[in-house]
């Protein structure tokens, strides 16, 4: 099995609420290997906002190498021996094959308890294309009409990403629209950036689809799944100095 890799986003919780990618997780699953790293985002988030270094992390230049997934991630994912795995599985679009890799990359890993997420490595192909999945942000903050048009949603709608140039924080924002031009959430912050990219490419060369909406009692932020799939051109995703391990 190939490696897979995990980024660890934090958010402040000031008057900004800004996200910052903060950590790296390489995973080898089959060979029992798995490493963290703090990257750029890191140095960028103690400086701007007081980022306080993880307990299990002291150290900002540290290389944290173990035979078993660290306790900060494997408590982001569900345990097998509860009685609604399956469900939350099948909540994830996931079959009970997957590993606590494939469940955080789509779950995000959130907890009630503290302010991480956890997201994938966009990873292009040989010909530029790329694919990745995750859950509609902020479908509780769009107008009542948006969100009864969010309630409307079905498998395999088509979706419409658009660039928000209004946003009140002055960050970059990607909506997501559907197709008769209601705005009912946002994609994840932390993506923002090579997503913009990829609308930058060729009209066409984006597109966003609903893999599944979930019913309650599915929490509100894993409602609606989407899947975006796209071409990056001569971009490399996640390749900024925020996403630059501190440790080679």
């Amino acid at each position: 099995m190939a490696e897979k890799t995990l980024f660890l986003a934090w958010q402040d919780k000031g008057v900004k609420r800004q996200w910052f990618p903060i950590g790296r997780l390489d995973a080898d699953i089959e060979s029992e290997k798995y490493r963290f790293r703090y990257i750029g985002g890191a140095k960028r988030a103690k400086k701007e906002a007081g980022f306080p270094l993880l307990v299990a992390f002291p150290r900002l230049e540290g290389d944290y190498k173990s035979s078993k997934l660290f306790s900060l991630f494997s408590n982001r994912v569900m345990r097998p021996s509860r009685p609604d795995f399956k469900d939350y599985l099948k909540s994830l679009a996931l079959t009970e094959d997957s590993d606590p890799i494939d469940m955080m990359a789509v779950s995000e890993g959130r907890r009630l308890t503290d302010s991480y997420e956890v997201f994938r490595q966009i990873v292009k192909k040989d010909d530029g294309g790329f694919s990745c999945r995750f859950f509609l942000h902020g479908g509780k903050h769009v107008s009542p009409a948006a969100q009864e048009r969010l309630d409307r949603l079905a498998t395999d709608d088509d979706l419409h990403l658009a660039l928000e140039l209004t946003n009140p924080l002055g960050e970059l924002a990607v909506q997501i629209q559907t197709t008769d031009y209601h705005m009912i959430g946002w994609a994840p912050r932390y993506l923002a950036h090579d997503l913009a990219l990829a609308l930058a490419q060729p009209p066409g060369s984006c597109r966003a689809r609903v893999v599944q909406v979930n019913p309650m009692p599915v929490p509100s932020e894993h409602r609606v799944l989407i899947e975006l799939s796209g071409d990056l051109g001569e971009h490399q995703p996640m390749s900024g100095p925020d996403f630059q391990p501190l440790v080679d």
